[in-house]
């Protein structure tokens, strides 16, 4: 079955099961397509989303500009390696086509864990990109 982004990104988002109130990391938020999704799901919650490259987050906050006015929802140009987000801690972080978790799942899971607040959720997906054409 041939899936478009948005169709996959909805998938991701129902199976991390959003709660009303969650405090949410998300890691490579690229357009920040599966952010506005979430942020449909926040009422009192809040998402934080990083990025590494300066245009996709400019590209998800223009996208998402009504969350980041109301204070629902920040994007920040950082990488998991270096962000720095203080005192802030998440009930759930999730990361889409994040190269690091998928080669080193331990190590992307230490970088997260001191922004875990008690009974966080960590998810990762990962899928191949779809390729079309012939071969």
């Amino acid at each position: 079955m041939m899936w478009t982004m948005s169709e996959r990104l909805r998938s991701v988002v129902d199976q991390l099961a959003v709660r009303p109130h969650d405090r949410v990391l998300e890691i490579g938020c690229g357009q920040g397509v599966a952010a506005t999704m979430v942020c449909q799901l926040l009422t009192t919650g809040t998402l934080t989303a990083i990025d590494r490259s300066t245009k996709m987050i400019e590209a998800a906050t223009r996208r998402n500009a009504v969350y980041v006015a109301s204070g629902k929802a920040e994007f920040l140009i950082a990488s998991l390696e270096d962000m720095n987000l203080g005192d802030r801690r998440f009930d759930l972080v999730f990361a889409v086509r994040v190269g690091l978790f998928h080669r080193d799942p331990e190590r992307a899971h230490e970088l997260v864990r001191p922004w875990l607040a008690p009974g966080a959720r960590v998810r990762s997906f990962f899928d191949a990109p779809v390729r079309t054409g012939t071969v």
